[in-house]
């Protein structure tokens, strides 16, 4: 089993030309998990050992071997996606969501957030239209820092 000690980085496209991708699928969540095994795409079976701290980004890559590499992607997953019909309610829900610690993310108009009963309570109190649905969540925050590694401050998950 390969063992992964070194949070991702991006590679230069020309030295992967030639190689099999493999990926390794990861929610938000799953993306910000310093320790565990999994499976990839192709079946192969990795143990990450992150340092604390570490995030997964899309397009990371986390192996690069000689005739094949290992690539991050964002599962989708469920989201909350709220609609604000005005900058107010724009402002207010972010307010809300802020103040309950949890972390948001925008598509184009939509605000999304982790599909949680507190959430949903909350676009129903506020009378702001949202619809549940699948989409790839990248919290706003979660940023490459200097040292190359995401960075992103969130209390919920």
């Amino acid at each position: 089993m390969l063992v992964i000690r070194d949070h991702g980085r991006r590679a230069d496209p020309a030295a992967l030309a030639g190689k099999a991708r493999d990926v390794l699928t990861l929610t938000w969540d799953e993306r910000r998990w310093t320790r565990r095994r999994v499976t990839t795409r192709a079946g192969r079976e990795v143990a990450l050992a992150l340092p604390t701290g570490a995030v997964l980004a899309p397009g990371d890559i986390l192996i690069e071997e000689p005739d094949w590499y290992l690539a991050v992607e964002a599962e989708p997953e469920p989201v909350l996606a709220a609609v604000p019909r005005s900058d107010a309610e724009a402002v207010a829900l972010a307010f809300e969501i802020g103040n309950r610690h949890f972390s948001l993310a925008l598509d184009g108009d939509a605000f999304l957030v982790p599909d949680d009963l507190a959430m949903a309570h909350l676009l129903s109190r506020l009378g702001i239209p949202w619809a549940r649905r699948l989409a790839v969540y990248e919290p706003l925050g979660a940023q490459r820092g200097a040292s190359g590694q995401v960075e992103a401050h969130t209390h919920h998950g």
